[in-house]
């Protein structure tokens, strides 16, 4: 059995500047899972000073979703991923969408090169005839029938029909494909940047289609040829590529050109095992579309420093990198070859640390457009960036000051019941009624959290009960709720008025319980 080893092919590659292509297909919204492979190309270009293209590849017309490229190119706005050619940015290397390449007929020029080189062959089955060929190949104990080196020769192709047939069909406009002329018996051997030595037995590959009746290319020929004429030094992708990087090999080889860099990513799997499907996703409450992480108001520097530990580590125990401390500190060999699970708590963490982070001013402005319900819309800005200061540990996205906070400008129309139970006793009426005589005997001046604390401590001293006793109850009868900000500087920018209207209230909330 002949070995072709392909791990010298790219080798002056490293002479070139560093071009690496993010290249989805806009067959549907932008999945996570793409979103963490055009980072990882995004944060190895600008490691090494290089070009991150954005490609199109829109061979597949037939399952291919109106605005989805806008979904791409948005998503990639979002998470700050801004490449430097592609659609709208164009460059010498364009256009950057394949169905706009195939006009310039280079995809057809490459696959009749290689049919001319007996690397590649006209097949004119139809697709009825090529069923019953998989048909009789399961029947016969074949589990998984191909197009291969074996089964081409009882089909009809350039290969067993007459050159005069060929040629009369071609004229006569019959419907073909060119299919790779894949190697019976070989070994095919390439080096991944992240995997190292991979091997494959050409036995167990298909004749791949490169050219389709309509003159698309497939993905496997559009792929080569275009990574090939934009200068690309390095394809990473997805662990899911793996099986057909060595049809793509076969087509460097075959074409006579240098092979670039494969690096392919680890799977992003599920928290419950098995890789992120849409359908997993959706059963575990896991957004699958990136953009749907922007309609949720996540911080998009927070997905993506999410995003760039699925699969890579800095080697260090930091986990808060900016864009750039991510770029600097970002190497191929330190992407691991094993998934890495989807963990939405770790998510939520890094949101927290972003957001908590954002200048006052700003959240207050996302929170004001935020605000469709006017709820804040007659607390002035001061009181506002008090109340976010106060809500900054309880927030993990930027919503939660909206449904969390409605207490700072709401008096509480319910109240928590289990905590009612725990806080509620027989004195806790007149305990309250102490310590509103406290409160009030403050002069307007003093209305600050340390002599409301002060009021607070003399109650619990006066009737002899613990902090908790007096804490909870008034807690409950400023918020509805057992947990929240520090009671005393709530209670200060609340103001007087507001205070004690809450605190005689509580009854009535008591008894709505």
């Amino acid at each position: 059995m002949k070995a072709i080893n392909f791990n010298n092919i790219g080798l002056n590659i490293y002479s070139m500047s560093v071009r690496v292509r993010f290249a989805p297909s806009p067959t549907g919204m932008l999945h996570i899972g793409g979103l963490r492979t055009a980072l990882f190309n995004y944060l190895f270009a600008k490691h090494n000073k290089g070009t991150f293209v954005l490609r199109i590849e829109d061979t597949d017309q037939t399952r291919y979703v109106a605005d989805a490229e806008n979904d791409i190119i948005s998503a990639l706005r979002w998470s700050g991923l801004d490449y430097d050619e592609g659609p709208g940015k164009e460059g010498e290397f364009g256009p950057y969408r394949q169905s706009e390449r195939k006009a310039t007929g280079m995809y057809t020029q490459y696959a009749n090169q290689l049919v001319e080189s007996g690397n590649a062959y006209y097949a004119f089955d139809t697709p009825e005839a090529i069923e019953e060929m998989k048909e009789r190949l399961r029947s016969s104990g074949n589990p998984s029938p191909k197009y291969d080196a074996i089964t081409r020769m009882s089909m009809k192709n350039s290969l067993t029909l007459p050159k005069d047939d060929v040629e009369q069909r071609l004229a006569s406009g019959e419907a073909y494909v060119i299919r790779l002329k894949v190697p019976r018996r070989e070994t095919i051997n390439f080096e991944d940047e992240i995997r190292g030595n991979v091997s494959f037995e050409s036995q167990g590959l298909d004749d791949q289609v490169l050219l389709k009746s309509d003159g698309m290319p497939t993905y496997h020929l559009a792929n080569v040829v275009d990574d090939h004429l934009m200068k690309i030094t390095h394809v990473i992708r997805g662990e899911e590529w793996l099986s057909s990087a060595p049809k793509h090999v076969l087509l460097y080889e075959y074409l006579g050109w240098e092979a670039p860099k494969f690096a392919h990513l680890p799977l992003i799997m599920s928290p419950n095992g098995g890789k992120l499907s849409k359908r997993k996703a959706e059963n575990e409450g896991i957004p699958i579309n990136s953009n749907d992480y922007d309609a949720l108001n996540y911080e998009p520097q927070a997905v993506i420093n999410f995003l760039a530990f699925l699969g890579w580590s800095p080697g260090t125990d930091e986990e808060v990198f900016s864009m750039q401390e991510l770029a600097d500190a970002f190497t191929l060999d330190r992407v691991s070859k094993s998934g890495s699970i989807f963990n939405p708590k770790k998510l939520l963490w890094y949101n927290e640390q972003y957001l908590r982070n954002l200048p006052v001013a700003e959240t207050l402005a996302r929170i004001r457009k935020l605000d469709t319900d006017a709820i804040y819309a007659d607390a002035s800005d001061a009181f506002m960036g008090t109340a976010i200061e106060m809500m900054h540990e309880r927030a993990s996205i930027v919503t939660d000051y909206l449904t969390n906070g409605v207490y700072f400008v709401q008096d509480p129309t319910e109240v928590d019941q289990k905590s009612v139970k725990k806080a509620w006793k027989e004195d806790t009426p007149i305990i309250l009624d102490e310590y509103m005589a406290n409160i009030e005997k403050l002069a307007e001046n003093d209305w600050k959290a340390a002599p409301l604390k002060e009021a607070l401590v003399a109650t619990v001293e006066a009737k002899g009960v613990g902090m908790g006793k007096v804490m909870m109850p008034v807690r409950l009868a400023l918020t509805g709720v057992g947990f929240g900000p520090d009671i005393f500087q709530f209670q200060e920018l609340l103001g007087r008025e507001s205070v004690i209207r809450r605190l005689k209230n509580m009854a009535n909330l008591v008894g709505k319980a």
